[in-house]
């Protein structure tokens, strides 16, 4: 358990991918801190489990990713409840599929408010913690889609293209203080945010569920096999290793090789 003493704020955390990253901070010792909308006995539940897990603080804060005051006030209550933030997993993300010229405004402005935005501010809030503590890690739920794009998801593929800049700048300008930023891209995972864009997609290129399971989804993937969230998680926990001390500013492909070609 090499993470004990260690505290983790894990974003988008009470499903899916965060909740993956969140139980495998746990195993290894660390106190976490989920975030997240949900049901609140089932978020009891979990963090119920990851106390239990850790033998460390489990906490569930509910601060919204859409409000960067939100964001910063998530990292603040943190390290005064536990001491400190050394591991940040910004993972919240949302999506919405459609062709530009039909894009809402207004949902284009929540995706990269979510999904790029919160970054900044959990960064910014997070970094001055990680300096004073000499060592810290710092790891963004990337995409596939911030090395390559696809039709009708300009608002998803500019916030994670911008999430990718956002890492590289921030290594290096921590990167004489013990602290990593890396991006982890994974193609696509078997989660809510990918079975929930299913309809949209559908509507949006005229076909069937099955169509897009297997002709959208993972015809991206020459595996085609979907990426586990346990799989992302464990790359996740590596980075918090002394042993990838050595990799910041880097984004790690976990697609399948759908961005090899």
């Amino acid at each position: 358990m090499f993470l004990q003493g260690k505290t983790a704020i894990v974003t988008g955390s009470t499903s899916g991918i965060g909740l993956a990253y969140a139980r495998a901070f746990a195993a290894q010792g660390a106190a976490v801190v989920l975030n997240g909308f949900g049901d609140p006995a089932a978020i009891e539940a979990i963090r119920a489990e990851l106390s239990a897990a850790s033998g460390a603080a489990a906490l569930h804060d509910p601060a919204d990713m859409a409000d960067g005051d939100a964001v910063t006030a998530l990292v603040d209550r943190t390290a005064a409840a536990l001491g400190g933030v050394d591991i940040l997993v910004n993972n919240a993300g949302v999506q919405y599929v459609a062709p530009i010229e039909d894009f809402p405004p207004d949902r284009f402005e929540a995706i990269i408010r979510i999904n790029l935005l919160s970054a900044w501010y959990a960064m910014r809030a997070a970094v001055p913690h990680m300096k004073r503590a000499g060592w810290g890690r710092i790891i963004t739920t990337a995409s596939a889609h911030s090395l390559v794009a696809s039709p009708n998801k300009s608002a998803y593929v500019a916030a994670k293209h911008g999430v990718v800049g956002l890492t590289k700048t921030v290594a290096l300008e921590t990167a004489t203080h013990g602290i990593t930023v890396n991006c982890i891209s994974p193609g696509y995972v078997w989660t809510p945010l990918v079975e929930n864009q299913i309809p949209d997609t559908m509507r949006a290129r005229g076909l069937t569920r099955e169509q897009v399971m297997n002709d959208v989804l993972l015809a991206a993937q020459p595996t085609k096999q979907f990426v586990t969230p346990e799989q992302v998680a464990a790359m996740a926990v590596f980075l918090c290793r002394d042993e990838a001390a050595a990799i910041t500013g880097a984004n790690l492909s976990m697609d399948g090789g759908w961005t090899a070609a």
